[in-house]
């Protein structure tokens, strides 16, 4: 029920069509009886910039959802930038501020870090490798650095993307020991999967699973489908797996949280959500 005290959460992308955020939310307000709304929002690129600035006039906004292809140029809009928005150069969550500041945050890295860490996986001082260095894969870059993983080996197929992402993340961690060109996932304590493939079938893996140890947990960013043929050739080396869509259910309590609303778990946000609708 929306009513003249509801207060909204701009959803900004383009084609609305994909999005699914407003079926996870939205079922979890109605339930918990939150005076709150997820709107989406159709803009393309040339008209971002100024819709951006005219939402948050709105008096009852409480934030924004951003998702493509925003992410990246939500960036130079903002008054504040968090550690993970300036290493990775992408943002999928502002809010404005008493002072009427825009600052933006990014959550995919965070959602995929909480889902690893309450699955038992210790981080603080752990060695990860992560395969695929653009938005998503930055983003969990930034916040395994930010979870206090000791040593981080990166890998794109574009070099300059991975030897870019390094330099970022050093700048922030000094302490971290970053490397880039190799994708062997032995000794790894985590491997992430953060590359489109297993998107369509017949894809090749991103990296030699025989190399995979069964120590390692290995996770996931594609959710085409629950178990992609990575996930399923790493389990069967004896790996922990994390499957892509908890990185997206893990991650809204940290948006809830962001704007200042009452946080449910991962499991009640699934139990609830109407992805079918």
């Amino acid at each position: 029920m929306i009513r003249g005290t509801t207060s909204l959460i701009a959803h900004i992308g383009y084609p609305t069509f994909t999005f699914k955020s407003p079926m996870i939310y939205n079922p979890y307000f109605e339930h918990a009886g939150i005076d709150s709304v997820v709107v989406p929002m159709g803009c393309q690129a040339q008209d971002y910039p100024e819709l951006l600035r005219s939402v948050f006039r709105l008096t009852n906004i409480q934030g924004a959802l951003i998702t493509m292809p925003h992410k990246v140029s939500t960036v130079a809009l903002l008054d504040e930038a968090s550690p993970a928005v300036r290493i990775a150069g992408a943002c999928n969550a502002v809010r404005r501020d008493a002072q009427g500041r825009l600052q933006g945050d990014l959550f995919d890295g965070e959602g995929f870090v909480r889902g690893v860490r309450r699955k038992g996986l210790p981080l603080q001082g752990a060695s990860a490798l992560v395969v695929g260095t653009g938005g998503v894969g930055s983003a969990i870059a930034a916040s395994l650095a930010a979870a206090g993983v000791a040593r981080l080996q990166l890998f794109d197929v574009n070099s300059a993307s991975a030897d870019g992402l390094a330099q970022r993340l050093t700048a922030c961690y000094p302490g971290l020991a970053v490397g880039t060109g190799t994708r062997d996932p032995a000794g790894m304590a985590l491997v992430v999967n953060a590359t489109p493939l297993g998107m369509h079938e017949g894809d090749p893996l991103p990296l030699d699973v025989e190399r995979l140890e069964p120590g390692t947990f290995v996770g996931e960013v594609v959710m085409r489908a629950e178990m992609t043929a990575f996930l399923q050739a790493a389990q069967a080396r004896g790996c922990r797996v994390q499957v892509g869509s908890d990185m997206l259910f893990e991650q809204i309590p940290a948006y809830l949280e962001y704007f200042g609303l009452p946080v449910a778990t991962p499991e009640q946000l699934r139990a609830l959500a109407r992805l079918d609708a």
